[in-house]
């Protein structure tokens, strides 16, 4: 009879022991993959700072050609100043704050393929060493940037899916995780600027 009453707190604390390993589980192996979002993210923001700071020595070089369309280096140094301001927290990557990062980033991507396009128009230009070595830069930076975003899509899809995945939701709420945005650029982003020589 003794062992009776033993018997029903010896199976509570045994299963709140494995419902405590379980939520410990969860939440190391949630947080190792926030982690890995985060800096999925650092990887993203990097590639893009990278081409944003080539864009000074671009514009620096197509001014010197000579009556160069002076409104299509405005646009540049415009989108460009736009891009750099918006800054997301790793801690907020939701959809929306991924997709308005991904329209100032398209913008000056925009006005980089329009620079790269009306330089075509000036031989003198199209000659320059250092010209043609920017555009190298730019189109390898855009294909940095591609690599990124589907390095990042990867983490979070990896990050989702553990979140979501029972009995960890059931943890996760808990604990406070919740799925991240995914990078979904707009129609025809996922193809560098064209650049010619």
């Amino acid at each position: 009879m003794n062992l009776q009453k033993l018997l029903v707190p010896i199976i509570v604390i045994g299963v709140l022991l494995v419902f405590g390993f379980c939520g410990a589980g969860s939440y190391n192996s949630a947080v190792g993959l926030d982690e890995k979002v985060k800096s999925s993210w650092s990887q993203v923001e990097t590639q893009y700072q990278r081409r944003s700071d080539l864009i000074p020595n671009l514009v620096n070089t197509v001014k010197g050609a000579a009556e160069f369309e002076k409104s299509t280096l405005e646009a540049v140094v415009s989108a460009r100043a736009s891009a750099t301001q918006m800054k997301i927290d790793p801690n907020d990557l939701t959809p929306e704050n991924i997709q308005r990062y991904e329209q100032a980033q398209q913008s000056l991507s925009g006005a980089i393929g329009r620079l790269l396009m009306v330089s075509e128009q000036y031989p003198t230009l199209q000659a320059n060493q250092n010209f043609r070595d920017l555009q190298q830069q730019l189109e390898s930076t855009e294909n940095r940037i591609a690599i990124a975003r589907k390095d990042f899509n990867g983490a979070v899809q990896q990050y989702n899916g553990t979140i979501r995945k029972f009995p960890n939701n059931f943890f996760m709420g808990m604990f406070g995780f919740s799925p991240r945005g995914y990078f979904e650029s707009a129609p025809g982003s996922d193809k560098a600027p064209e650049v010619k020589f």
